[in-house]
């Protein structure tokens, strides 16, 4: 059975987030392909395409433990629930935040070399997960699309901890963009999410760093509840 995340005090708190669960691909991998056909036609259609076993299997368990998890959650068959996809919020094309259509679970997923991180809510969620770069050429090349203030903070960090720092922003800025909807369809520079220990405080959404194994950061951001109306 799919087992919750060992998450730190601030993510138990984390108002609207039902579940966040997290495994390692080669713990998971044997279990999931024996039921791949829990996947529908467009899963198994991507699941096949996939040139490289490493990226298979991390598509693999994501996707066939989603379907557990939601399934638990409406109780429904896994290879019941029906995913859809919302209109984009930045072009209104058909690849919008994933749903599941009449339903009130929101759901974000990630995963990257050999490592899977999915979470449900009550509300709009994201989630991600990335390996800390190891390639500076590569955190200096990205750099250069984030926030200004972000820039700012990593150029004045020693070479030694700006991967860290790099990789921190961005699972905070995808996380956040997954859940408004508009991917990385959006400039990279247009939202501050930080790039030093803590998350930079926004109004609309709550963002969180997660405890990930080493040389891995993750993030969430789920949308923050308005306040109930004061009564009269």
């Amino acid at each position: 059975m799919p087992t919750d995340i060992p998450i730190g005090r601030e993510a138990q708190t984390l108002p609207g987030v039902e579940l966040l669960w997290s495994g390692r691909v080669p713990d998971h991998i044997a279990d999931v392909l024996a039921q791949r056909n829990t996947l529908d036609s467009d899963e198994t259609t991507r699941l096949a395409a996939f040139v490289r076993d490493a990226d298979r299997d991390s598509y693999a368990v994501a996707h066939v433990m989603l379907r557990r998890l939601l399934g638990e959650r409406l109780g429904q068959a896994p290879e019941a629930v029906t995913l859809s996809r919302e209109p984009c919020a930045h072009c209104g094309g058909p690849h919008g935040r994933p749903v599941v259509p009449g339903s009130p679970v929101h759901f974000s997923l990630s995963h990257t070399s050999g490592l899977v991180m999915i979470a449900l809510a009550t509300a709009p969620v994201g989630i991600d997960v990335e390996g800390v770069p190891d390639d500076p050429a590569i955190v200096a090349d990205v750099a250069t699309q984030l926030h200004p203030k972000e820039r700012a903070h990593l150029a004045a960090l020693l070479m030694e901890d700006r991967a860290v720092a790099f990789a921190r922003c961005w699972t905070r800025k995808e996380a956040l963009l997954k859940a408004t909807g508009v991917g990385l369809n959006e400039g990279l520079a247009l939202t501050y999410v930080g790039a030093g220990p803590q998350p930079a405080v926004n109004a609309d959404w709550l963002l969180a760093d997660l405890p990930a194994d080493p040389g891995y950061t993750a993030a969430l951001a789920v949308r923050r509840t308005p306040p109930a109306p004061a009564s009269q």
